[in-house]
């Protein structure tokens, strides 16, 4: 289990919820459109697989993420983010935009922006 800042603080309490490896990515995996296991997989390449499926059922336990199963033999599931997930959208925009400004070449950038859906690219005003 993750350990907790233990602060009376916003922004510890938000690390405390999304701060593990790799939450943040499965976020911006889940607002990209991927619903499956297997395309989070494919899509976040080193990701162990019981490191993902724990950070899912996290969301889930938190509220931000439901799953729905599809088939139960095998078991087969969908995640999506919930109205509470969906309110953190902006947070990683401003992630996406911070990082495209300080963190890439304009070379990367033009590289990131051809493999990103365009409705993100729209939400951040790059479309």
């Amino acid at each position: 289990m993750a350990r907790s800042y233990e602060q009376l603080c916003p922004i510890a309490r938000t690390l405390d919820l999304i701060g593990e490896r790799w939450m943040v990515l499965i976020l911006r995996q889940l607002s990209f459109g991927d619903t499956k296991f297997a395309q989070f997989r494919e899509n976040l390449p080193g990701i162990p697989a019981t490191v993902l499926s724990d950070r899912l059922k996290k969301l889930e336990r938190h509220g931000l993420v439901e799953r729905a199963v599809y088939s139960e033999h095998p078991l087969r599931a969908e995640y999506h983010l919930t109205p509470k997930g969906e309110t953190l959208r902006p947070v990683l925009g401003a992630m996406a935009v911070w990082g495209m400004e300080h963190c890439l070449t304009d070379e990367e950038v033009e590289q990131v922006k051809g493999s990103v859906p365009d409705h993100i690219l729209a939400a951040l005003g790059m479309a």
